[in-house]
């Protein structure tokens, strides 16, 4: 799998900077938005927007979005570079969801590097952030694969759909977060993952059904995304978790950042529903602490690990992973890139990184 996102990483970030150019002119604000009511100033556009974004995009990511986008578009029988410009989209949304949760979140750092809002300030992140939710509407908008009436129409009204319920998941996780006790369900932390991060991964598969019209499977692919995408998030807490205990303790820059920030991942609510009750209550002392220590990391994370509960999330995101195959079963995808789409189900969970 990691061949296959090197292969078509590069080509993805050629495409978001024909959507966003590093260096930002007039030529391009007229082209892109409109002839100016009055006069553009391209710098103070470089300095807001572009610059903070591709701050972010060189730093990393895998754009595996993007590259399941592609992927889904060649298993249904079509060439994907028509659609590169559609692949683009949930990776823009993705990343603009990264800067606007660095800074509710309160994050030191992103990618090994400070999160934006503290290299470029809140204002500019948070402007650059939302900025991403609207960008890929321009795609639908230009239409570069020329589609059928409807199927933009419905691209339109599935985008709307998806991003209201990111919003939900957000609000869910916010409010949990400033709760200074645990008190979520295992359901509900399901279903705010379903809603902040599986809604990005049901835009993936939704956006290629439709512009390919293959809306007869659009509900199987969405919930092979959504399930996969799940499994991600989980996945992703626990190598925070596990890379905090490889540490030994020395932590780097943005380890353990997720018993930092006392967030209720699902290690934390399998814990509070299992662990020792005086265990319960250091628990949620350390994690709604101001600040951590090494040490108290260090302590949360041996409270986690005695109650089972790292080795139960990574569980959970392996059944996810493993359910999210079999909603491509049957639905008539080309074998080739079928098998490609089964891999990611299997690379979210055995990733180290």
């Amino acid at each position: 799998m990691h061949g296959v996102l090197e292969e078509w990483r590069p080509v993805v970030d050629e495409t978001i900077e024909s959507l966003l150019p590093r260096t930002i002119d007039d030529a391009y604000l007229t082209d892109f938005y409109g002839e100016a009511t009055y006069e553009y100033d391209p710098a103070a556009i470089q300095r807001a927007l572009a610059d903070p974004i591709w701050d972010l995009l060189d730093r990393g990511g895998k754009r595996w979005r993007a590259v399941m986008f592609l992927k889904l578009v060649e298993a249904f029988g079509d060439e994907p570079e028509p659609f590169l410009e559609y692949a683009a989209i949930p990776e823009i949304l993705h990343n603009g969801t990264i800067i606007v949760d660095d800074v509710e979140d309160g994050a030191t750092h992103r990618r090994g590097s400070p999160a934006l809002h503290h290299g470029h300030g809140t204002d500019v992140a948070l402007n650059a952030g939302n900025a991403m939710y609207f960008l890929p509407l321009k795609v639908i908008t230009r239409d570069p694969a020329d589609l059928p009436a409807e199927a933009r129409l419905a691209a339109y009204e599935m985008l709307t759909h998806e991003l209201n319920r990111t919003h939900l998941g957000q609000g869910m996780d916010i409010c949990w977060h400033n709760d200074e006790e645990v008190g979520v369900t295992e359901a509900e932390y399901l279903e705010m993952c379903a809603c902040k991060t599986g809604c990005l991964g049901r835009i993936v598969a939704r956006l290629a059904a439709i512009v390919t019209g293959n809306r007869d499977v659009e509900g199987a692919v969405a919930r092979y995304a959504e399930e996969l995408a799940v499994a991600f998030q989980i996945a992703d807490d626990v190598l925070d978790v596990e890379h905090a205990m490889a540490e030994g303790g020395a932590f780097g820059k943005g380890v353990g950042n997720d018993v930092r920030e006392g967030k209720k991942t699902l290690m934390v609510i399998h814990a509070a529903d299992t662990a020792p009750p005086a265990d319960v209550a250091r628990l949620e002392e350390l994690l709604w602490a101001e600040a951590n220590t090494d040490a108290e990391v260090r302590e949360v994370i041996d409270i986690l690990e005695a109650a089972g509960s790292v080795a139960y999330a990574r569980g959970v995101a392996e059944e996810l992973a493993s359910s999210a195959k079999t909603h491509l079963d049957g639905i008539g995808l080309e074998p080739e890139p079928g098998a490609e789409l089964a891999g990611f189900a299997d690379f979210v969970v055995e990733r180290e990184v």
